[in-house]
């Protein structure tokens, strides 16, 4: 009898049901909350179905994110920034860069909505944080997970890296929810029907040279921008040169998911409720939402200024996908504007300001590191 009641005993201690706290059922709820956008409502699956099942588990046992354990392993890849690196180069190696070379005025449309992330360092800085890590946190205002994840881990600010990578993907998964109320409050029913020309066609050797000339030019500048900015440009030289196909499907199809599964569950398990339920979490997830919303409307406002000088020629509704969510902040340009006049086809467009996000957001990130004398 002593031996059944002891096994029972150390089988009932072993239980996660010991252990668990309030925190960690709120974040368990959390999580399925999470699921449930991602499967029942199609929000961005790829990137919320690994991270709400990493908050799950970290939270059910949270010895799966300490030392030795399996999603630690995952965790220092993203430590190391291969992870993120590895995103770039996955998504150059997916992302046609035509629309930005046929139509290079874009690039202001994505310097704009960079304006989100200057608004949430200096609203960091005035909640308390110091520069370093109010530079780490002001990168979710550009919607960019995998840059968010890089200069938090450069910036040595490890202790913030969980809220700022699930924030930042967070926002990125529900750019179809954030962003058109306000592409909507700052644009009229006539700007929001406006269509434009169709772009012209951009020549091989363009799509080529392309990527090795921001190379050349964006890391001669910037160095500490080679890492983001020369994965995410080779990735774009494999579509395009023509002769590597093998390595363009493999970075943007195989390898790509492999990444976003180690990626996404790795930053879910950095959400324990210990971690996760503070005042300085929510802080930094307030901050990410503020600066969203402002590079959105920063977007928005100057793809209004260049509608009315290109004479109603440009929708400014393209200027909120000026942000880094690739490519879902392009596609909501073209469901808003659809909604206005469902002929209306502005994706090509507005993947043009979306490129240029990506890239601004790099650059950004660099210029922070530069800042601060790392490398």
């Amino acid at each position: 009898m002593d031996y059944i009641a002891n096994t029972i005993s150390n089988l009932a201690g072993q239980s996660a049901f010991v252990n668990m706290t309030p925190g960690n059922v709120i974040m368990i709820l959390v999580a399925c909350v999470f699921l449930y956008l991602a499967i029942v409502k199609g929000f961005e699956p790829l990137l919320l179905v690994p991270i709400a099942f990493g908050m799950l588990l970290v939270n059910i046992y949270p010895d799966i994110m300490a030392e030795g354990g399996l999603l630690n392993y995952f965790f220092k890849l993203d430590e190391w920034a291969i992870l993120p690196c590895l995103i770039f180069m996955g998504v150059g190696a997916m992302t046609d860069f035509g629309p930005l070379i046929a139509n290079p005025k874009s690039f202001l449309l994505g310097a704009a909505a960079q304006f989100g992330i200057f608004s949430a360092y200096f609203g960091a800085i005035a909640f308390g944080f110091n520069e370093k890590a109010a530079a780490a946190i002001s990168i979710i205002g550009g919607a960019d997970g995998p840059t968010s994840i890089f200069l938090a881990n450069k910036l040595s600010q490890q202790s913030l890296l969980g809220p700022i990578a699930v924030a930042a993907y967070s926002y990125m998964s529900l750019v179809p929810i954030i962003q058109p109320p306000i592409m909507k409050a700052l644009t009229t029913q006539k700007e929001r029907k406006i269509k434009m020309e169709q772009l012209r066609p951009v020549t091989k050797l363009e799509r080529i040279l392309f990527p090795i000339v921001v190379t050349i030019v964006v890391t001669c500048i910037l160095p500490t921008t080679a890492p983001l900015i020369g994965m995410l440009m080779l990735g774009n030289l494999f579509r395009e040169c023509g002769v590597v196909r093998q390595l363009q499907e493999t970075a943007s199809n195989a390898l790509m998911y492999i990444v976003v599964i180690m990626l996404g569950t790795s930053v879910g398990a950095t959400t324990s409720a210990e971690a996760f339920l503070n005042v300085t979490t929510i802080k930094i997830v307030i901050l990410g939402l503020v600066a969203f919303a402002f590079g959105t409307a920063a977007g928005c406002l100057v793809g209004k200024l260049m509608c009315v000088l290109s004479g109603y020629k440009i929708n400014p509704l393209i200027g909120s996908a000026g942000v880094s969510a690739v490519p879902m902040a392009a596609r909501v340009s073209q469901k808003v504007g659809a909604q206005e006049d469902p002929s209306n086809f502005l994706l090509m467009h507005a993947m043009g300001p979306n490129v240029a996000g990506v890239i601004g957001t790099a650059v950004v990130a660099g210029t922070f590191m530069a800042i601060f004398g790392v490398k």
